[in-house]
């Protein structure tokens, strides 16, 4: 039996609809949005509003949710699934992203956290987001969610 671990992901978008990426530390070039699993006894809100703080360190009052989906799934590759297994005992994740818009003031994103996710970030429009950026298993997954969010084809 194929097992799947839950996680949702945050498309933190300004007003003006500039899209929050973050690159991965240790892994330069890798881009991704704020994203981890859900804990348990966790909603999938609590563990948005607890990953959005402790990756890129706005707290809830600084965005508001506007819309959801959920049912995104992908296959870890076999190297990583065997890690995975022991770690977490999953073949992959199923994901619920969250549009989040950030309130006019609220304060900068701050990748320095601890523990440490992310080296840097940047603000893009959606169409400009790379599909190079992420390793191959994630990718199907990404275009599905640009398309379904904001209607851009990468």
């Amino acid at each position: 039996m194929v097992r799947f671990r839950p996680n949702v992901a945050a498309l933190l978008v300004k007003p003006e609809g500039q899209l929050l990426i973050c690159e991965r530390w240790m892994i330069p070039g890798a881009w991704q949005f704020p994203q981890g699993g859900i804990d348990a006894g966790e909603t999938p809100e609590q563990a948005l509003f607890r990953e959005v703080r402790e990756e890129v360190g706005l707290e809830p009052q600084h965005y508001e949710l506007l819309a959801r989906r959920a049912g995104y799934r992908y296959l870890y590759p076999a190297d990583v699934r065997s890690k995975k297994l022991l770690k977490h005992g999953n073949h992959g994740q199923e994901q619920t992203y969250f549009l989040c818009q950030l309130h006019a003031g609220a304060p900068r994103v701050n990748v320095n956290q601890q523990a440490r996710e992310f080296s840097t970030y940047r603000w893009i429009e959606p169409l400009e987001f790379d599909l190079d950026w992420l390793p191959e298993f994630k990718r199907d997954v990404y275009r599905q969610v640009l398309w379904d969010f904001f209607q851009v084809a990468v």
